[in-house]
């Protein structure tokens, strides 16, 4: 066989990321279970957070080090043809639409009990929770993701500009939102009156906003690592799919908690609405 390559497609090479993502992704998934359920590990009943710090390390690493295949693969091998490129945009739009599916399922289960459809709830929230308040720290959030919209797109104008110096900069801006996005739902958790343990409303609130932080914490760092391939001019004015997926994923996690905001947290998160039984 010729070593030429006939074709405008990129064989890509076996590679061990796919099953560490996967092995990262359940470690993260059973530390979560083993805090949420306060159990003990190895005897030690104490570690809190520190359950789940092993599958995220796992998930960060797999994160790190595909992306470093992924990049090389584009900026020294050369392997990004048009055709190649098509395929990564329409993979990241499926991607997008998978996880619309996602949120799609958390909101039904919301939903299904705050419009009195199930017959087990006939109050809204229920009697003993105290609701977030909308207009506090959850909508200084708000400000905070619709801001880094905006410093996202700004960015991406610079790159369509040329201009990756300028654009690291709003790119490394965006994920210091990100990073105060993270810290203020972390501090709205801790205070919460109520925990994941007391029903209905706490087990679909933190599923919900709970996965969304998720996101936006995958979102942080794939836009860290966007800042630094800025940094080092890998992007080009008329190629730059890495960036344009995580700018792409960034929106998405934009528009979900806007929802999110709006029925979880305003609309359906005040007290109290009694439905009738039957």
């Amino acid at each position: 066989m010729s070593a030429q390559a006939k074709h405008h497609f990129h064989m890509v090479n076996p590679s061990p990321w796919p099953a560490l993502g996967a092995f990262g992704a359940l470690t993260l998934a059973v530390g979560a279970i083993l805090l949420f359920h306060k159990t003990p590990v190895f005897g030690m009943e104490n570690l809190g957070i520190l359950k789940i710090v092993p599958g995220a390390f796992l998930v960060v690493l797999t994160m790190v080090l595909w992306w470093r295949d992924v990049i090389k693969e584009s900026v020294k091998e050369r392997a990004h043809t048009e055709e190649v490129s098509h395929g990564l945009r329409m993979g990241m739009v499926l991607f997008i639409a998978s996880e619309v599916m996602f949120f799609f399922a958390f909101f039904w289960a919301f939903f299904h009990n705050a419009l009195g459809f199930s017959t087990a709830t006939l109050q809204w929230p229920p009697q003993s929770i105290v609701p977030l308040d909308a207009w506090e720290l959850p909508f200084y959030n708000t400000i905070i993701l619709l801001t880094s919209g905006g410093t996202v797109t700004r960015a991406h104008l610079f790159i369509e500009k040329g201009d990756n110096k300028t654009a690291a900069r709003w790119i490394f801006l965006t994920a210091a939102l990100g990073a105060a996005f993270l810290s203020c739902q972390a501090y709205e958790y801790i205070h919460a009156s109520f925990h994941l343990v007391d029903g209905i409303y706490p087990s679909t609130f933190f599923l919900a906003t709970g996965f969304h932080g998720f996101h936006v914490f995958v979102g942080t760092v794939f836009l860290t690592v966007c800042g630094f391939r800025a940094l080092n001019n890998d992007f080009r004015p008329h190629k730059h799919i890495g960036f344009q997926a995580a700018a792409w994923y960034w929106h998405f996690v934009d528009v979900v908690w806007l929802f999110l905001f709006t029925w979880v947290y305003w609309l359906l998160g005040l007290p109290v609405r009694t439905f009738v039984a039957g």
